[in-house]
């Protein structure tokens, strides 16, 4: 079987995608497998912060362009870059495990605790999420916009004479940077920083008439990946999300039981909201949906 993956170009990207095609020829190592590289809107424009260039799907569209023009077969995705919606025809699905869902704080010096770091010092970031949920904790320090990829964005630590950066764990992991920036990085529990929702999830999307492409990619859905990604993108849906809301969200299962933890800001920081609520791992999708409502109530 011949099968054409489209994908982001960054070393990320596909390194993720390359992690996918591992797993698939694990479940049939006939596949003959081609990468596609294709630039999305916001991987063209960088000099300006994400919510100033469009809205949903700025990473996501031209992808799903090709795969509704059958240009590809499969999709590779951050699902925490994914919009709550999918274009009519599309599918989306989540891959294996779970990376790290947290964030980090990757710093010119090793810290113990945000307490460390100096009195108005500069940490880049270009998420209203990660910005007001650390403001909320240090509103003396002073958050400066950046964009780019995760190389990119550790460079401008020192380009920019910043503090730190504000990057996702999982990006981190999977580039396999953690172990050379170890004594660097201080991880956000999700006290101080809830994450996106769904971060640290790999997303596979295809043509709901592809069976045979659905029939493949079930093989690699892990149960309980799935119904954190189900809690947390309901959550999301719920409050139509977007680039100009700071919003994140993060769900745990515990064998049938689930906790699902929200937050949510108004776009200019002046307001941050944060939920948690608790249920049965099967009503993953329901109690997303609950939780937006309970933040709707305080808005």
């Amino acid at each position: 079987m011949k099968l054409k993956i489209g994908t982001r170009g960054s070393k990320l990207a596909l390194t993720q995608t390359n992690l996918i095609i591992d797993k698939l020829k694990k479940i049939d190592n006939t596949l003959d497998i081609e990468i596609k590289i294709i630039k999305t809107k916001g991987d063209i424009i960088l000099d300006k912060a994400l919510d100033k260039i469009g809205d949903k799907g700025l990473f996501v569209k031209e992808i799903e362009n090709e795969l509704l023009n059958e240009e590809i077969d499969l999709a590779v995705h951050s699902m925490k870059d994914m919009p709550s919606v999918q274009p009519q025809g599309l599918k989306l699905v989540s891959a294996f495990e779970r990376e790290d869902y947290r964030d980090i704080l990757i710093t010119k010096e090793g810290i113990m605790s945000l307490d460390d770091i100096p009195k108005n010092a500069k940490i880049g970031t270009g998420s209203k999420r990660r910005k007001y949920q650390l403001l909320d904790r240090r509103n003396d320090l002073v958050m400066v916009p950046i964009r780019g990829n995760v190389e990119t964005r550790i460079r401008k630590i020192k380009e920019l004479n910043l503090f730190g950066v504000i990057l996702a764990y999982a990006g981190v992991k999977r580039l396999n940077l953690d172990k050379e920036l170890k004594d660097k990085i201080y991880a956000f529990d999700e006290d101080e920083m809830i994450p996106a929702p769904a971060q640290g999830i790999l997303g596979l999307e295809y043509k709901e008439n592809r069976k045979d492409i659905q029939d493949l990619v079930q093989n690699i859905i892990d149960k309980e990946n799935k119904i954190m990604c189900d809690a947390e993108r309901s959550y999301l849906k719920g409050l139509d999300g977007s680039c100009h809301i700071p919003m994140g969200a993060i769900a745990k299962v515990n064998g049938d039981k689930i906790s699902i933890k929200g937050v949510y800001g108004l776009s200019d920081g002046s307001k941050l909201i944060k939920k948690e609520i608790q249920g049965q791992a099967k009503d993953a999708k329901s109690l997303g949906e609950k939780l937006a409502n309970l933040i709707k109530e305080e808005l």
